[in-house]
């Protein structure tokens, strides 16, 4: 038995490429960065901060919410599967390239907000922090929903 599976949790390094093909089909590609926080080894020597960068590729119905929705800097969680491939460029050189074929895309809240960069991130107080907050593409934006219905100067009579 076998198993190809990946999660990631990072921040998206540039808006998403889209791109349409005659078919009808659609094909989103951005990297997401991933980092390892740097530490010092008990003999004192420093081990620096590591940055992983991985190429995400999304196909099918999560085109639709990755084009309207993810933008650089967001905070990202991504299933999906490693594929590697290899193609000769322009001079003939072989390239190869290591692919994150994802199956799942959603926002990550880590229960904090970004009040510059709101548009871009989701938060909500019915999700509990650090946990991945589940969107999908026919969703409204994230800001625009709350779980609290608007405060009123009614008092109610229920005992909670």
């Amino acid at each position: 038995m076998s198993l190809n599976k990946v999660i990631l949790i990072g921040y998206v390094g540039k808006d998403p490429e889209v791109r349409y093909f005659d078919s009808g089909t659609a094909v989103a590609n951005f990297p997401v960065a991933t980092s390892e926080r740097g530490y010092r080894l008990a003999n004192g020597t420093e081990v620096p901060e590591r940055t992983e960068w991985h190429n995400i590729v999304v196909r099918r119905d999560l085109v639709s919410f990755v084009e309207r929705w993810v933008r650089k800097g967001s905070s990202v969680y991504v299933e999906g599967k490693i594929r590697s491939r290899n193609y000769a460029d322009q001079a003939g050189t072989k390239r190869y390239v290591t692919e994150i074929y994802a199956d799942r895309v959603e926002f990550f809240n880590t229960g904090t907000r970004n009040t510059e960069n709101t548009s871009s991130q989701s938060s909500t107080s019915a999700q509990s922090p650090a946990t991945p907050a589940s969107h999908a593409p026919s969703l409204i934006p994230p800001e625009s929903t709350s779980p609290l219905p608007p405060e009123s100067d009614e008092s109610d009579d229920l005992p909670f």
